[in-house]
């Protein structure tokens, strides 16, 4: 018992409070008889990481259930069901993050999956994006938490709020879908990647509060939380890593969610999504230069 993921899955959360109370490795256990037993000694160990989120992540660590992970990769049915909520994705990314699993590892068992290797390339091509990303990290450092370019929503960085607000962090903004996916955030340390990309630009676009709190705010919480990936994600969201931001409308949200969220959501008629891309354009961002 007791593997890398599985002592990451509190510790991850909280990075900054982890990095104060951090400790010599070898002062703590190495055997623990459940994982139940290794999550309260952690949390005993780490009172002000458990404080910010106690919640363990139901992901299951080590090589064996990273395994069973590999064995369920379908590239092909990943490429065309990748973007919805419940569409084939791997959710091997807390394995790659902490190092049970190689990004070549992943990609040979992907190639191995198809008769032809198009039918992986878009599977493949999601693996570069986490090579880039940290490619980039390694050439600049703490400057993935910089803007690497300036914002191309018209508004300029001074703008935007530096903290997240609590309604957000604490699930009560009153939108089903943004509520939702910050219980989950927080309760399974794990968020489905378009997900990710919804919370993200309702964060920046619709509140207009810096990348920088959101990334934060998804570090504390993910069990496969990178700072690379993470980051220059939130940023390509934003616009500052990329030629526009990228929002989204509750069409787009309801065909890839299955409308789970918008059916019981309370602010029916005055949904903050409703409406096409170019109305919403003009909306978020009414300042911004034509393309």
């Amino acid at each position: 018992m007791g593997t890398r993921l599985e002592k990451r899955a509190v510790l991850q959360r909280a990075v900054p409070a982890f990095r104060k109370e951090s400790r010599v490795s070898e002062e703590l256990r190495r055997s623990f008889a459940s994982r139940e037993d290794l999550a309260a000694y952690l949390k005993e160990q780490f009172p002000e990481a458990a404080a910010i989120d106690s919640h363990v992540s139901p992901f299951e660590g080590g090589r064996t259930a990273a395994e069973r992970r590999l064995a369920q990769i379908e590239p092909a049915r990943y490429a065309f069901t990748r973007n919805y909520l419940d569409g084939m994705v791997t959710r091997l990314s807390p394995y790659i993050r902490h190092g049970v699993v190689s990004l070549g590892e992943v990609r040979d068992l992907a190639l191995a999956r198809v008769d032809d290797p198009l039918h992986a390339s878009k599977f493949l091509a999601e693996l570069t994006w986490r090579d880039y990303w940290q490619r980039l990290y390694a050439r600049w450092g703490d400057g993935i938490w910089r803007d690497r370019e300036p914002y191309k929503t018209g508004w300029r960085a001074e703008d935007y709020a530096a903290e997240l607000p609590d309604e957000i962090r604490q699930a009560r903004t009153g939108l089903a879908c943004m509520d939702a996916f910050a219980k989950e955030l927080h309760e399974t340390g794990y968020l489905h990647n378009h997900a990710r990309m919804w919370v993200a630009a309702y964060v920046v676009h619709w509140r207009r509060v810096r990348w920088q709190a959101g990334a934060r705010w998804f570090l504390q919480h993910l069990v496969d939380g990178d700072p690379a990936s993470n980051n220059l994600s939130w940023q390509w969201v934003a616009s500052t890593f990329s030629h526009k931001p990228y929002f989204f409308n509750r069409e787009n949200l309801e065909k890839y969610s299955g409308g789970v969220h918008c059916r019981r959501c309370s602010v029916r008629g005055r949904c903050d999504f409703e409406g096409s891309y170019a109305a919403l354009s003009e909306k978020l961002f009414p300042r911004r230069s034509p393309a």
